[in-house]
């Protein structure tokens, strides 16, 4: 099987490589796969056609340890707005995300496309089961682990998957992960990937 192939069906199965986040709507035509035919500048460049270019995050927090924190208290509140803004969003996965990252480069050559594609799909569903099991309880923090190697990608660190602990009001405390990856840029921290092992 050749390597694209093979790529693509690891995405497809486990955490999909750009790993994303967005549980904003989007609509149809911003989630269109590209042309696999084009060359990769060219597919990034109609990828980006009607997105804002940005050159830094936006939102999120100033600090890891704060945004796990903000995750879980919007997710305690079962607040989609708050958890849309602790996510990259499209335009960030354009033109901060995309341009560094290895999935998109040889051997792997996926366009943004179907990057972005993959990557909403599983954060999506990651974050609906998320909100359908603990949304809405209160939950405390204790802590968290995104393992102890980061992915230093240009600008870019991405780390985990992460797995985050907290004491539920029963006092049971639990060890899950709520999602996958966290992107740092510049000393703005937001979530990759709302993907999970939930699903």
């Amino acid at each position: 099987m050749p390597v694209k192939l093979m790529m693509l069906a690891l995405l497809l199965s486990s955490v999909a490589g750009c790993n994303g986040s967005d549980v904003r709507a989007e609509p149809a035509s911003a989630r269109r796969v590209v042309d696999s035919a084009l060359p990769r500048e060219e597919a990034l460049r109609r990828f980006r056609e009607r997105l804002p270019p940005v050159d830094s995050l936006a939102g999120g927090t100033k600090g890891r340890d704060q945004l796990v924190a903000a995750y879980l208290r919007a997710l305690a509140a079962a607040d989609t707005a708050a958890l849309t803004r602790l996510a990259v969003t499209q335009a960030e996965f354009a033109w901060l995300y995309y341009p560094t990252t290895p999935m998109g480069k040889p051997p792997y050559d996926l366009e943004p496309g179907l990057m972005w594609f993959l990557h909403t799909e599983r954060s999506d569903r990651g974050l609906s089961k998320a909100l359908q099991l603990y949304g809405g309880r209160p939950m405390s923090l204790v802590d968290y682990d995104c393992g102890t190697e980061a992915s230093h990608e240009g600008e870019n660190i991405v780390y985990g998957p992460c797995t985050v602990r907290w004491r539920s009001a029963d006092g049971d405390t639990l060890a899950v992960r709520l999602f996958n990856q966290i992107l740092e840029r510049s000393g703005r921290f937001k979530i990759l990937s709302y993907g999970n092992r939930l699903d």
